[in-house]
């Protein structure tokens, strides 16, 4: 079931805070508990809190902390942009919405304002938001001083950003619509839109277009001298005060804002005298120009008045605060109540509540799992219980900067095997931060276990011919030290093969570690974080030619890895034929691979032989083989053989920039992985991660 909603917009006029305030309205009259959160906010010079998230959690009472509420100010995600940081922005943004996901009922996510960016940047960036916390999107845009074609052509450009980074979305809503053209729009826009999102538009609303007098007042940095707690009045139009008294009287209108010179006292006392007349319209307030005082007669009379509508001063002279004032855009604020309530009340009035509701509710959450979302996945997983991890290469650069790294996230116990002194060294030649009290450096040459350890290897391996000496010897080696801690319990996992050959790395765990009850062979898989998925590659680094038998159990095990890492297990038996049109040696032992993969494990969907473009192309599997359940929407996929699977991988990876985390092994009593020989420090990172997790097994 969906738990969120985003609310994005293509413009800086869109008006979002009344989708978002209405929302929020109706959903707690839904849900037990709704949560709020902006992955960017603008920047307060000042230093004040976001209009945004103070409105609502101040307004609907919502128990989150200010600095829980957002991500990133515009400033700081820029700099990191430029810096290259897109990763680091999205795992803060997803660690933080996640959070407040397990708190809440439901999430209203609400986008950037269009503010800084210019808006194509900025309308990817909401895209990349939205498809990265999984979850369907509602636009709305503003149409005021737009032609209809304009706007709406505009409208479903905006539709089609999200539906081509396969982001759902669910309502396009027009808003600040003229009146004379709400008709218009709204059948346009289900014209252009299919029928199961939902299409809505809500006509501008005057009160909701205009600045109230505090606004006015802090946009110029006016001083307040009567009225401060009416302040919250929207305006209407501005009247310059400039005229004699009888010709001004006769140009005054509902909540007009006068702005005349401060010694124009005739004006000032005539405003107020209309103001509490009934044969005049109401004033929102009034703004003296000049660097002039009101003279203690004019203060004494006002003082005596029972009401007083806001009078404010400024220095600057009567046409150019005139002008400023027309800068002056419209916003909601906690306080100003008559503005939250006329909001409710007009989406109440034009939005079918319930159907969004009903549509909210029935509407499937994404099962889209974008790189960044499995690598929080994998965080949050590592996190559930801390493991103990041997990384056996100490010389190398990456195994340290990557130590550096995972101490920093303070998740993993880790163990590094080396040299103290030339480890150290390397450490101060990086510049890199490094706690010897929590990795400690063992050399295996002088440690205090290589006794015993000699002795525990000669015991395992004295039936195939094994000497005491050449145990010692052995042991002296970092993979069968590292892997004989894991043994013992000492650690609970190990990641090595920055430096060694795959042979190197998995001799020892063959040897004595072994393979589980059930599994004939080892192997191993790669998580391919592609754009929009990830898929379990399988096997890509062990096996050159496994027989059917073999190749059964690296899928069965390849599903279950899949399904162990949050991955919807749909297993495509890779062939250069699809269905019953291939024959020959290859195509035959994946067909039997495959019966039995069905036999053994009936609860798994599994379809082969297959060719890759059938097995992840929508399209295509449902030409070539239209009534599977796998064609065009495979996630584990098994490579018939070595050669095939290690390039397909690495093809995959160079043409698409794919994430390839791995490869992990499969099949061990006790979890060893190898990395390749040219892994950067994220992949040893990465690996150190699902380590970890598959020690909690």
């Amino acid at each position: 079931m969906n738990k969120a909603i985003y609310i994005a917009s293509n413009d800086a006029n869109s008006g979002k805070s009344i989708l978002t305030i209405g929302l929020m309205n109706a959903l707690l009259r839904y849900k037990p508990s709704v949560g709020y959160f902006r992955p960017v906010i603008d920047d307060n010079s000042d230093r004040k809190k976001d209009n945004h998230i103070n409105t609502i959690l101040s307004y609907f009472s919502i128990d989150i902390e200010y600095e829980d509420a957002y991500g990133y100010s515009m400033s700081k995600l820029i700099k990191k942009w430029n810096n290259g940081k897109k990763d680091s922005i999205l795992n803060k943004i997803i660690s933080k919405y996640k959070k407040l996901e397990e708190r809440f009922d439901f999430i209203i996510v609400e986008g950037s304002d269009f503010s800084d960016f210019s808006s194509i940047i900025e309308l990817d960036l909401n895209i990349l938001i939205a498809k990265n916390l999984g979850i369907p999107v509602i636009i709305i845009s503003g149409a005021l001083n737009k032609s209809v074609d304009e706007f709406v052509d505009s409208l479903h450009l905006t539709y089609d950003s999200f539906k081509l980074k396969d982001v759902n979305v669910i309502g396009v809503i027009a808003n600040k619509v003229e009146e004379q053209n709400l008709l218009t729009i709204r059948e346009n826009i289900k014209k252009l839109l299919p029928s199961a999102v939902i299409a809505n538009a809500i006509p501008l609303h005057t009160k909701l277009k205009n600045p109230t007098m505090k606004e006015l007042t802090e946009y110029i940095d006016a001083d307040i001298l009567f009225g401060s707690e009416l302040l919250d009045r929207p305006t209407g139009g501005i009247e310059i005060g400039a005229m004699q008294l009888q010709h001004f009287l006769e140009h005054l209108t509902e909540d007009a804002v006068i702005v005349t010179p401060a010694d124009r006292e005739d004006i000032l006392m005539g405003s107020l005298q209309a103001n509490i007349s009934s044969n005049y319209p109401s004033l929102a307030g009034i703004i003296l120009s000049g660097n002039m005082e009101l003279s203690k007669s004019v203060i004494k009379l006002i003082d005596g008045l029972d009401k007083v509508i806001p009078i404010v001063r400024v220095k600057e002279p009567t046409f150019n605060i005139a002008s400023q004032l027309a800068n002056v855009r419209s916003h909601i604020y906690s306080t100003n109540t008559e503005k939250i309530k006329i909001s409710i009340d007009t989406f109440e009035t034009h939005i079918d509540v319930d159907r969004l509701m009903e549509h909210l509710e029935s509407f499937e959450a994404s099962k889209l799992m974008t790189p960044r979302m499995f690598q929080y996945y994998l965080m949050k997983r590592a996190m559930q219980e801390r493991k103990h991890i041997i990384l056996p290469e100490g010389n190398d650069d990456r195994i340290l900067i990557a130590a550096s790294k995972l101490q920093e996230l303070d998740i993993i116990d880790l163990t590094i095997l080396g040299e103290i002194t030339k480890v150290k060294s390397s450490v101060e030649r990086l510049n890199i931060p490094f706690d010897f009290n929590k990795t400690p450096i063992i050399n295996p040459n002088e440690s205090d276990f290589l006794e015993d350890f000699t002795a525990t290897l000669f015991e395992l391996r004295k039936h195939k011919g094994i000497s005491p000496a050449t145990a010692e010897d052995l042991m002296r080696d970092v993979s069968y030290f590292g892997t004989m801690m894991v043994y013992k319990g000492l650690a609970d996992g190990m990641v090595s093969g920055a430096a060694h050959t795959t042979q190197h790395t998995i001799r020892p765990a063959l040897q004595f570690i072994k393979t589980k009850p059930g599994f004939s062979v080892v192997s191993s898989v790669f998580f391919m974080c592609l754009e929009d998925r990830v898929s379990v590659f399988g096997d890509c680094a062990i096996n050159p030619n496994p027989t059917a038998e073999q190749l059964s159990d690296i899928a069965i095990a390849s599903a279950d890895s899949g399904i162990a890492f949050g991955i919807d297990a749909k297993v495509a038996m890779l062939s250069y034929s699809s269905g019953v049109s291939g024959q020959g040696e290859d195509v035959d032992t994946v067909k039997k691979a495959t019966a039995i993969v069905k036999e053994k494990r009936p609860d798994l969907k599994v379809e082969g032989p297959i060719q890759y473009d059938a097995a992840v192309d929508p399209e295509i599997g449902k030409k070539k083989l239209p009534n599977s359940e796998v064609a065009g929407q495979a996630s584990v996929l098994i490579f018939p053989d070595l050669n095939t699977g290690n390039n397909t991988y690495k093809a995959v990876q160079r043409e698409t920039g794919a994430l390839a985390i791995g490869p992990m092994l499969q099949g061990l009593n006790k979890p060893i992985n190898d990395l390749s020989r040219g892994c950067s420090v994220d992949d040893i990172f990465n690996t150190v991660i699902i380590t970890a997790i598959q020690a909690q097994e």
